[in-house]
């Protein structure tokens, strides 16, 4: 890929994180593909999701994900499915990030021709929501998600969230899918040293936008079987407004209150390298930093 193509990025969430031949059978469609690239992929078992990122270019990307729905579409079955990260699809979500030499507006167009095919060819209702939403309350796919598989059979009865694309019924073994276009995240998971769901729940709340915390800060409190903790799961959706630091440090007060700690912490997913150099100044204190005292940086050149 030179510098002069357009990149975009898809972070597609599935909703299998057990079965390995699945997930291998559903990957195995980003692999040798030209000018398609599977960067990352992480599988949870308590989650039962597997999140890939994959970049390349933009038409290419697309074509690839509606080869992997396909997959997911006949292999996973929504009926059977549980796990302790709300879900509403076969395909959760889709989401196309605009990385070089390409706008939101690109990013958006893609992510609308994208939803309108896999519509029709999966006869799959779909939401579009992020920067691709047709209405406000779309914008957040928490919003969209909220009443899961279980619920969205009735949820998409009702006149305000009626499907932009597909069916007005959902699909009973693949359900509804949410496809969008926003910028990167920053994806961070917070292991405590408490089993306590409420402390988790709380926790959450004093830095969920939502409920009155940061600003483009998005948690939410699981109980991870695997690890016998409570995990804090956040999403900065515009780390540049709300910086990781800041989120970290609410964090670390809050949990004073209930005499507990922080384990350990883990970036879900690839992340800018901007969010870490941001973070390692503000803990070491570093004054007048700049870019140029990267190493890496200066071998770019």
């Amino acid at each position: 890929m030179t510098n002069g193509k357009k990149v975009v990025q898809c972070v597609p969430n599935f909703s299998e994180g057990r079965d390995l031949r699945k997930i291998d059978a559903i990957l195995e469609v980003f692999r040798g593909k030209e000018e398609v690239k599977l960067l990352d992929y992480n599988c949870n078992k308590s989650y039962n999701r597997t999140v890939a990122v994959v970049i390349g270019e933009p038409k290419k990307v697309a074509e690839a994900m509606l080869e992997a729905m396909e997959r997911a579409v006949f292999l996973i079955d929504m009926r059977v499915h549980e796990g302790q990260y709300p879900r509403m699809g076969a395909l959760d979500v889709v989401p196309f990030i605009p990385i070089r030499n390409m706008s939101m507006l690109e990013a958006i167009k893609i992510s609308r021709d994208f939803a309108k095919k896999a519509g029709k060819k999966f006869n799959i209702p779909i939401f579009l929501y992020g920067n691709s939403a047709t209405r406000p309350e779309r914008q957040d796919i928490c919003e969209i998600r909220k009443s899961e598989y279980e619920g969205m059979a009735q949820k998409i009865k009702r006149p305000e969230w009626e499907p932009d694309f597909g069916p007005k019924v959902i699909n009973v073994t693949a359900g509804v899918t949410g496809v969008g276009a926003r910028m990167p995240y920053v994806g961070l998971l917070i292991n405590l040293d408490t089993k306590d769901k409420i402390i988790g729940k709380n926790i959450a709340r004093s830095i969920n936008f939502a409920d009155g915390g940061l600003r483009f800060c998005r948690a939410i409190s699981l109980y991870r079987e695997d690890k016998e903790k409570i995990q804090i799961v956040i999403d900065l959706t515009n780390f540049n407004n709300t910086n990781l630091y800041s989120v970290f440090e609410i964090i670390k007060f809050e949990i004073k209150r209930y005499g507990i700690s922080i384990v350990d912490t883990e970036i879900s997913g690839i992340v800018s390298m901007d969010v870490l150099i941001d973070t390692a100044v503000y803990y070491l204190q570093i004054n007048n930093f700049s870019r140029d005292k990267i190493l890496e940086n200066r071998l770019m050149e």
